[in-house]
């Protein structure tokens, strides 16, 4: 009875590393997969072939979530900055904010300025990954988009391997409680 009863959808994918990665230029991120940047496309999957099949199968509410940890925790935070109409709850867990030399970071604040009211923003960073998430929270603190809550949860004593099972149930608590 902590949050709401939600319809949990787990999205499987082909190639974790293209899926979840957007563009890039610098060459050690190039390195990680053959393939990467596939971001758009599948977020573009979820927008038109995935939401119209949960929305045939099941009775829903309008309000939607999305939660990921590292490469996922991009692509969370990558779709709330470049789509942000897509979904009402933002949750990412150390995000790979590191990605494309700190592209989404460096122009967060551009992004921020057109966001739709209404939508929420959790993330976390633990002590691996934990300067690019505060440099977001920075950002996120001088910009103060009124329609905008968000909620950085800063987490020295976690480690990359950990964060996700020590911050899902205050995540989701925060973010689905309106």
């Amino acid at each position: 009875n902590k949050i709401p009863q939600v319809i949990l959808v787990g999205i499987e994918n082909t190639q974790r590393r293209r899926d979840l990665t957007g563009p890039t230029d610098v060459k050690k991120d190039k390195e990680i997969a053959l393939v990467v940047g596939g971001a758009a496309v599948f977020r573009s999957f979820i927008k038109e072939e995935l939401f119209p099949e949960v929305n045939k199968r099941y009775r829903i509410k309008s309000k939607r979530s999305i939660m990921g940890e590292s490469l996922a925790g991009l692509f969370v935070v990558e779709t709330f900055l470049q789509s942000p109409e897509m979904f009402d709850h933002y949750i990412a867990m150390d995000p790979s904010l590191w990605w494309n030399d700190h592209y989404l970071v460096k122009n967060a604040a551009g992004y921020i300025s057109g966001l739709p009211a209404g939508k929420k923003l959790w993330f976390a960073g633990s002590q691996d990954i934990s300067h690019d998430t505060r440099q977001l929270s920075g950002v996120l603190e001088a910009t103060k988009s009124p329609g905008l809550q968000w909620h950085y949860s800063d987490e020295p004593r976690e480690q990359h391997s950990t964060i996700y099972r020590a911050t899902k149930e205050k995540a989701l608590i925060w973010a689905l409680n309106e």
